[in-house]
């Protein structure tokens, strides 16, 4: 519902700044940015995404074998617990319960470590997408540019050409 109240404001807002610029100026240059977009085609976005790969590809990998370890000893547990004794099924259950919390530890490390570097690239690619954008409000003359809007003609969309300047700087 909040988002709703957010997209509802922001386009009651879009109108009224359009509208009274309309009125007051000779022509309102107005664009559009999708910013999803960005993330899916700009350079520097597919570069941060191969950068985190790269860097986690490791962890998850240990992960990932360290998970199939686990369910390959608890399936032999399940198996092989009717034919022991019970201190070994308490022992072996203990010691399953201790390999799992361990591996849970360590699958929220990763998570954690994974979503935080996340966020710092894409920080740096928004910081370099807003430049971009700057760049090419400043130099075709855009009164207002927006991110979010709950419509927008075609028209009016830039995506293109900051996606273009965002690729051009990753260049240098």
């Amino acid at each position: 519902m909040k988002t709703i109240r957010q997209h509802f404001t922001l386009a009651l807002i879009t109108g009224v700044v359009a509208f009274s610029a309309m009125a007051q100026a000779q022509e309102f240059k107005l664009g559009f940015v999708n910013t999803e977009r960005i993330f899916r085609e700009a350079a520097t976005a597919k570069q941060a995404q191969a950068k985190l790969e790269q860097e986690f590809s490791r962890r998850e990998k240990e992960l990932v074998d360290a998970g199939n370890t686990l369910k390959s000893a608890s399936e032999k547990f399940e198996r092989e617990a009717p034919t022991l004794a019970e201190s070994q099924r308490t022992a072996r259950q203990k010691q399953l319960l201790d390999q799992d919390r361990e591996f849970q530890r360590k699958r929220r490390e990763f998570q954690e470590d994974l979503n935080a570097r996340k966020n710092e690239e894409q920080q740096a690619v928004v910081e370099r997408a807003n430049r971009a954008v700057k760049q090419v409000a400043e130099s075709e003359k855009y009164d207002v540019v927006f991110q979010e809007a709950v419509y927008i003609n075609p028209k009016h969309d830039i995506t293109e050409k900051v996606i273009k300047a965002l690729n051009a700087s990753a260049g240098k």
